[in-house]
């Protein structure tokens, strides 16, 4: 029977596989809404941080994509790893609101460095190989092992906090794999640099990429698909970590392993329930492709999974201020397979358009739309969660999103 893609599984796709499995190991992820609470945060405070994250994040990112796209990939990429291991550093000693803040904004400066980048490498690597009808199905078999590493971290998490009854130490621990990560972008072959090293000078290369920066936004039809792809994956960055409290109060309703507390109850749950998560998402993301291709054009499977990742996340909401909270669940996991069977499609369709060397800046331009949607959306769930009901908070803002969904779906026609 002959596999379903043409590229090779080299030395490199491991390397970029590598890449995201290590990058995932974010030991803190499925308790970092739980350790703000901890921290005595409202959810509208927590919303704020998020949206400050957003923020900072969406200010560098198109400056941190020229820097990539002028200076070198691996170099920015390399910076934007010790970003992100002073920030752990920095949230084990962190105790409250108001130090919270510088913390998020280095952690956002490590997130715009690498935002963008490093699918821009990925890009790269398939046209230097002639690969490049393939970037669907790629991308997701790569992207694929970045929900795997997210699988085990949260199985890892969930033990040493079940053990160690901290949520501080998960942050130390996350500094390992990142490290590890550090030395497999420095090691990666130069080229996967970019435009870095074919002009002569700074101002000649800012010159050139601008110029293809420009020609790849000037159709109608990419900033539309921009605003399709964003809209689902800011909704998404917003929303994920409220599944952290969902699973807390299931974990109060199940009698298992009712002789330990409820941090460390919950801790084995959301470890768990994480882990399966992930692993479905990982499926999700090399079944991408596939999806794909079982539609006459791309933008059809886009705009059907953004309105059912909306759909499922209003309906959580009312099922939890219902109850039913193991519906709630199992509803919010929907989002988590929408995000990640679409990601791979709208990577796809948005590429196809892009100039190869403003590639990284391109991306960054993708990403920072997600990022403004989400610093809108933290806030204003946190202070509906606040003053309603964690239910009602994630009810009210999809049916939102639902209602404007119409109004952002991709197209078919081309300019």
């Amino acid at each position: 029977m002959s596999r379903p893609y043409s590229f090779t599984k080299d030395l490199q796709y491991y390397r970029f596989c590598l890449y995201g499995f290590l990058k995932n190991l974010r030991f803190f992820e499925p308790f970092l809404l739980l350790f703000f609470l901890e921290n005595d945060l409202s959810y509208l405070e927590i919303g704020i941080l998020y949206s400050t994250l957003e923020i900072v994040r969406n200010l560098s990112e198109i400056p941190a994509g020229f820097v990539s796209d002028l200076l070198g990939r691996r170099r920015t990429m390399v910076a934007s790893f010790g970003l992100y291991i002073v920030s752990f550093i920095l949230f084990y000693f962190s105790h409250s609101f108001a130090m919270f803040f510088p913390v998020i904004i280095v952690f956002a400066l490590g997130d715009a460095f690498r935002t963008g980048t490093h699918k821009a490498m990925i890009f790269s690597y398939l046209k230097i190989k002639g690969w490049q009808n393939e970037k669907t199905t790629y991308y997701g078999f790569t992207r694929s092992w970045s929900q795997v590493g997210s699988a085990v971290s949260s199985l890892f998490a969930g033990a040493i906090i079940f053990m160690d009854g901290n949520y501080r130490t998960i942050f130390l621990f996350t500094i390992i794999p990142y490290i590890l990560d550090m030395v497999n972008i420095a090691t990666y072959p130069s080229m996967l640099e970019g435009v870095s090293g074919k002009h002569k000078n700074i101002k000649e290369s800012f010159r050139y990429v601008w110029q293809g920066f420009r020609q790849s936004f000037k159709s109608l039809l990419i900033v539309k698909t921009l605003a399709n792809t964003s809209s689902h994956s800011g909704y998404y960055k917003a929303v994920k970590d409220y599944l952290q409290p969902l699973v807390k109060t299931l974990t109060l309703s199940v009698p298992f392993l009712a002789a330990y507390d409820k941090e460390q109850r919950a801790a084995i749950f959301i470890g768990v329930i994480y882990f399966v998560v992930y692993m479905i998402t990982s499926q999700a993301s090399r079944n991408a492709g596939r999806l794909k291709n079982k539609f006459s054009h791309i933008s059809l499977p886009l705009n059907v999974t953004m309105i059912v990742g909306f759909a499922l996340g209003a309906a959580g909401g009312i099922f939890y201020e219902s109850g039913i909270v193991w519906a709630a669940v199992l509803l919010f996991l929907g989002i988590f397979i929408m995000e990640n069977l679409r990601k791979p499609i709208g990577m796809d369709y948005v590429s196809e358009k892009l100039d190869e060397d403003s590639m990284a800046t391109a991306l960054s331009v993708e990403s920072q739309s997600k990022s403004l949607i989400a610093a809108l959306l933290a806030p204003a769930l946190g202070y509906f969660a606040d003053s309603f009901g964690i239910g009602y908070g994630l009810a009210a803002t999809s049916g939102i999103l639902l209602l404007l969904a119409p109004f952002i779906l991709a197209g078919k026609k081309e300019n």
